[in-house]
């Protein structure tokens, strides 16, 4: 297994859903991101993406993510509570697992680099891979937000970027890019509408106020609650915890009978830092996390690729009616994208490719990680158009919308199979396209990657045909029928149950 790194990409848009999932479908469709959390307020207006990379391609997905949300966002309309300067606002690499801190200040480079060279947005590089220190805490690089830098840049010499050009995107903005080991964003909300008292409270607590250590705190109302919001983010955990944060607060809190109406964590957390506050909380004595969490252990289990194939075999091994046909067939074409991704992106790293036949493999590189996140989303949806139709089929025989549901349910189960097919017969076809340039070293690889897809094809095929067999809707049924069989055909798969 290779080296990973953490990806924490924000972006300021928390309310429009199409743009929040194209943002992160541009992360799915890098090789080898595993996209873990989505986090989406719309107070702040804001979205935490969370996705882990391996250290090859971690830059390249954090550069797709700032180009698509360059595409889409126009921060001259945008309007939150989170502080901001940039459609893309914060890209922090965060080591896990065996990649180092060190590695991920190359990744901030690399990808800062990219991000000002090709979308011209200005680029700040903070924390660890800060050049200077007044660049380090990220608060000090985003002062002003968009409105203010937009009126510095180009003027004041502290504010010229690392990389990029030295005025604003006039959309995008621009965009801090660093380096960091794990932070906790731990939000308050305290029953009360006393800006004055939180503004104070803020300050007192945070290290910039002469508080607590490694803490950042900031004071917002939150409109849609009609209450306060401590903003905290507890840049190291393990010198400023989070029970010694809310102790803190409840110095302050008691005597005026303010209460805490609940708190939230925002994005992932890391393990440690809730074991460390129960630990904390609980008084427990020489407790030893390694040892006696049960996940932890069952972590080093199956923190390997095989260990994730094998739950999915084994899943299909079973008796349950889902996963089926469909799922695997949906799993076999993104296999088989990533595997053409794989050949294609060894072949752009010959010296020996010429220079002509590099943009079209590039461009096929880019489509297959499209598809290949869509067919991996076919995986679950199959499954679930499956349940639909078991659900409809529960009703009462005598139920009036039975039938209507059932219908519905049969097609819905037929054209996500359908979209399988589709997505599988348009990977096939751009890499007969470029099987001439493909290098003779993965020539194996690129022809498994074709079995693989036209084993896509067939699998959905099977399904689309069963499923269309009991739709009353014939038109329709000989349609969809028609459309799956002309995908055997291109794939040269002849008919199904050949």
């Amino acid at each position: 297994m290779g080296k990973f790194v953490e990806c924490v990409p924000n972006f300021s848009e928390g309310r429009d859903i199409s743009k929040i999932e194209a943002i992160v479908d541009a992360a799915r469709a890098v090789p080898g991101v595993l996209v873990l959390d989505v986090e989406k307020d719309a107070d702040h207006n804001r979205t935490v993406l969370t996705f882990i990379a391996p250290v090859e391609t971690a830059a390249d997905a954090m550069f797709a993510v700032t180009k698509k949300a360059a595409e889409l966002i126009d921060l001259n309309f945008h309007k939150g509570e989170h502080p901001r300067m940039g459609a893309t606002d914060v890209v922090p690499f965060i080591p896990i697992m065996d990649s180092t801190i060190e590695e991920c200040v190359k990744l901030a480079e690399a990808a800062g680099e990219r991000i000002g060279r090709e979308l011209n947005i200005p680029v700040y590089l903070y924390d660890r891979a800060a050049r200077s220190e007044n660049r380090r805490d990220l608060a000090k690089v985003r002062k002003g937000q968009f409105e203010g830098l937009r009126t510095e840049i180009g003027t004041n010499p502290e504010r010229v970027p690392d990389f990029g050009p030295n005025r604003i995107h006039p959309t995008a903005g621009a965009t801090a890019v660093g380096a960091r080991n794990q932070i906790v964003n731990f939000n308050v909300n305290l029953a009360t509408t006393d800006m004055e008292f939180a503004k104070g409270l803020a300050k007192k607590i945070r290290t910039s106020g002469g508080g607590l250590p490694s803490l950042r705190a900031k004071e917002i109302f939150l409109e849609s609650k009609g209450q306060v919001q401590m903003s905290t983010v507890l840049t190291d955990y393990r010198v400023t915890s989070l029970k010694r944060v809310m102790d803190e607060m409840e110095k302050e809190l008691g005597p005026r009978n303010i209460a805490v109406t609940g708190t939230e964590l925002i994005g992932l957390t890391t393990q440690d830092a809730i074991t460390d506050y129960a630990v904390e909380a609980l008084r427990v004595k020489d407790f030893k996390k390694d040892g006696q969490v049960l996940e932890t252990k069952l972590l080093k289990l199956l923190s390997s690729w095989q260990a994730g194939a094998n739950l999915f075999v084994d899943a299909l091994a079973n008796t349950d009616p889902t996963p089926g046909g469909g799922s695997a067939g949906a799993v076999s074409g993104a296999m088989g994208c990533a595997l053409g991704q794989m050949a294609l992106g060894i072949t752009l790293r010959g010296k020996k490719l010429e220079e002509a036949k590099k943009p079209a493999l590039r461009s096929l590189l880019e489509s297959l990680g499209g598809h290949k996140a869509a067919l991996q989303r076919c995986v679950a949806e199959d499954s679930a158009s499956f349940d639909g139709f078991m659900e409809a089929l529960k009703l009462p025989k005598d139920a009036p919308e039975r039938k209507a549901r059932m219908q519905a349910a049969l097609k819905h189960a037929a054209e996500v199979p359908l979209r399988t097919a589709r997505l599988a017969s348009e990977a096939l076809a751009g890499l007969d396209v470029c099987a001439a340039s493909v290098s003779p070293q993965v020539r194996s690889d690129y022809r498994s990657a074709r079995y693989l897809l036209e084993a896509a094809i067939r699998c959905a095929a099977e399904n689309v045909l069963i499923n269309a067999e009991g739709l009353e809707d014939r038109a329709y049924s000989q349609k969809i029928s028609g459309e799956v069989r002309g995908y055997l055909e291109a794939a040269g798969c002849g008919q199904p149950g050949a």
